[in-house]
């Protein structure tokens, strides 16, 4: 279990006022409370390293997506900015490394549900009873078998970008859910990361990076960034993926 230290979490602060305090998340830390105490997740730690007597998760990310998170510090700011982000007043933009290469912006426009057919209780699929969904996909660079894509979503369905990234046929490098084969996730839930995982998903983490939420809308008049992390960034070098300046 990864527990996160209080120098640790200050050095992932992108801003910190009296309303919210927005964080730049690895890729590795869980969002919501655990079990395994206050430590273990990024909500328990932002109240416990910063004193906060409340804090509001605005909106959640992935536990194996890293970026941009969002705490208001009171319930009035936490509603004010999820209305936001319901009525599209506010927005999100991510980076995804996709397997296989295009060069023109793609959008899909497929509704969303539960894959009842899949052994993964969590995993989304298309489906025409579904939640509407919709994905823009615009390629940034393509290289090496892969394409960096700025992704932007015009709803927030559970797995979304993922999920559309699969029906496209380019899913994103590292998914064990919607990646070459579902049955990766769980053989990595039973064993843990093993170079047979690797050699099949070839990062131990979905490539999506949550990069810039626009809260101008909300009334914060601040769009937040966050670069594209290390590991990403070193995934692309090593597959001659060019990273265009100011990512």
């Amino acid at each position: 279990m990864r527990l996160i230290a209080p120098g640790e979490l200050r050095s992932w602060i992108l801003h910190d006022d009296e309303q919210v305090v927005v964080i730049n998340k690895p890729g590795d830390v869980v969002c919501h409370p655990s079990k395994a105490g206050p430590c273990s997740s990024l909500a328990g730690a932002v109240r416990e390293h910063l004193g906060l007597a409340v804090s509001h998760l605005v909106f959640r990310l992935d536990r194996e997506t890293s970026g941009i998170v969002v705490f208001a510090k009171n319930a009035v700011v936490a509603d004010r900015l999820q209305k936001s982000l319901r009525l599209r007043r506010s927005g999100k933009a991510y980076l995804a490394v996709m397997t296989g290469e295009f060069s023109e912006a793609v959008t899909v426009d497929q509704p969303l549900g539960r894959d009842e057919g899949s052994p993964v209780l969590a995993k989304s699929a298309v489906r025409a009873d579904g939640q509407a969904a919709v994905t823009h996909f615009t390629p940034l660079s393509s290289g090496g078998g892969f394409t960096l894509a700025r992704v932007v979503t015009e709803s927030g369905r559970k797995h979304q970008v993922r999920a559309h990234a699969q029906w496209l046929g380019r899913p994103l490098v590292g998914d064990k859910i919607y990646g070459p084969d579902e049955r990766c996730f769980l053989e990595f839930i039973a064993g843990g990361w093993t170079p047979a995982l690797a050699e099949r998903l070839l990062l131990p983490r979905q490539a999506l990076h949550c990069a810039e939420i626009d809260m101008i809308g909300a009334g914060l008049d601040r769009v937040f960034t966050a670069p594209l992390p290390q590991d990403l960034r070193a995934f692309c070098e090593e597959r001659g993926l060019a990273v265009p300046e100011g990512l």
